[in-house]
């Protein structure tokens, strides 16, 4: 480690990129120190302002590395506006910001329902600017669902598909969030209009293993994992199918298959990769988590 903060001292004075303060950040978060590697973000950012992915780092260091309270909140804030005044399209920032505002309770700063409230408007801020994005419109109806707010949910959802009809990330979050009943027609539908997108796939694959169709699962997990190998979602998917339907034979060709592939795409697979705990492993070791 002492060798990597040594090297990576050097290429900031004789080289100096984004990438190279965001590393260096990223050494210092490891090592539990969160100030150090602040520091370091304040410094980057002085060189490099439009780079979005340093206030992620900055507004994620002081809300889940510093103790939680309003200063801390207020730390992260702080980062994700100046990251929004500075990159107004970068979706992931503003999916950040909101989760933030949504968590004001957890920082003694506020009620759950006055989170949700600035959560909900900063989220709209961000379709305003950016117009017509699946991941926007996803987050805010989560936002609802997670507040309980069911019929504002279904409400959002059909606005965003008049809006954005083909987006496979809306019509796979359509089928895996509506009533059982319904689930068929949805699944017919999206199938209609994104037949190769591996959302919406594996979206329905989970149908037919939810009712124990293991054959016609499986064929549409595989599926998947064949239109874009670069999915680790597809792949976390399939591999879970396997521990419970499959053998240790089908499990480990699984394995086998998603470490040839690589993948480095996928919501729920960049969550797992990016927890600074999983930094480290490696991807059979990831699928297993």
């Amino acid at each position: 480690i002492e060798r990597a903060r040594v090297l990576l001292s050097r290429a900031r004075e004789r080289a100096p990129t984004a990438r190279i303060f965001m590393k260096s950040a990223l050494l210092e978060r490891e090592c539990k120190r969160p100030d150090v590697a602040l520091d370091l973000l304040e410094e980057g950012l002085q060189k490099y302002p439009a780079f979005a992915k340093m206030y992620m780092m900055g507004g994620q260091i002081c809300s889940e590395d510093l103790p939680k309270n309003k200063d801390s909140l207020d730390k992260a804030r702080k980062f994700y506006q100046r990251g929004l005044q500075k990159c107004p399209n970068n979706v992931v920032l503003w999916c950040l910001a909101s989760q933030l505002e949504e968590s004001v309770a957890d920082y003694s700063a506020g009620s759950a329902s006055a989170g949700v409230t600035k959560a909900r408007s900063l989220l709209e801020l961000a379709r305003l600017k950016n117009q017509k994005n699946p991941e926007l419109w996803v987050e805010a109806i989560r936002l609802e669902r997670r507040a309980g707010n069911d019929k504002l949910a279904i409400s959002l959802m059909a606005r965003a598909l008049q809006e954005i009809p083909s987006s496979g990330l809306l019509l796979a979050e359509n089928i895996t969030t509506s009533p059982r009943v319904e689930q068929k027609s949805k699944s017919a539908d999206a199938i209609k209009r994104c037949p190769d997108d591996p959302r919406v796939i594996t979206a329905v694959a989970s149908l037919f293993a939810a009712e124990r169709k293991n054959d016609k699962a499986r064929k549409w997990f595989e599926r998947a994992v064949v239109l874009d190998p670069d999915m680790g979602d597809s792949w976390a998917n399939l591999y879970a199918f396997e521990l419970v339907a499959g053998t240790k034979e089908t499990q480990d060709k699984v394995k086998e298959r998603c470490i040839s592939a690589e993948p480095t795409h996928g919501e729920l697979w960049c969550k797992i990769v990016k927890t600074m705990s999983n930094r480290r492993k490696t991807v059979a070791e990831n699928l297993d988590a």
